[in-house]
């Protein structure tokens, strides 16, 4: 039979999440790669051969950049992020929720004030039409920062409204192809 509009609603969200999960850890991994490569052969080519890449280092700071974003991001899908628990040892339930909400809520509003203003930092960088690496729109490579912004300031809005309905985030769901293996 058919299922319910509900369940299919609940199995595309998952798939959804999932695919989300796994860009992003591809993301994560594809720009770790990449700085380690770029880095070893700055580090070999002027060690060993005289030489490096013209734009090696700036490009190295502007993937540090975004590999600590992405980083952040990926911290944010499960409530994994940085945080001092120091009320965690003495507040429980209801009480636990409201100061989890109000600290979700307070991070929400301030990576929404970031994604805005680094919007707007975007869209000034490409009136003067600002350029790095040699010549490469610099708006381009500083569009991450009002994205992965604003994916913070949804997440967090989410987790937020999780905690005060009392429904914390729950743990990253394992596929079931996977479960099976």
């Amino acid at each position: 039979g058919q299922l319910p509009a509900r369940r299919r609603m609940s199995d595309l969200l998952r798939r959804l999440d999932t695919t989300g999960r796994w860009i992003e850890d591809l993301l994560l991994s594809g720009l770790l790669v990449a700085l380690i490569g770029v880095a070893t052969w700055q580090i070999v080519g002027r060690n060993l051969l005289g030489t490096s890449l013209v734009v090696g280092d700036e490009l190295l700071r502007i993937m540090v950049l975004w590999l600590t974003l992405a980083g952040a991001v990926a911290a944010s899908r499960a409530d994994k992020h940085i945080a001092i628990a120091l009320l965690d040892r003495y507040l429980s339930g209801w009480q636990l929720n409201g100061v989890r909400f109000l600290c979700h809520a307070f991070t929400a509003v301030v990576c929404g004030f970031i994604a805005w203003y680094s919007w707007a930092f975007v869209q000034t960088s490409r009136e003067f039409e600002d350029t790095l690496l040699g010549g490469t729109p610099a708006w381009w490579l500083q569009l991450p920062l009002p994205i992965g912004f604003a994916i913070m300031t949804y997440r967090h809005t989410v987790h937020a409204l999780r905690f005060l309905i009392g429904q914390p985030p729950s743990e990253p769901t394992v596929p079931q192809e996977t479960a099976d293996a």
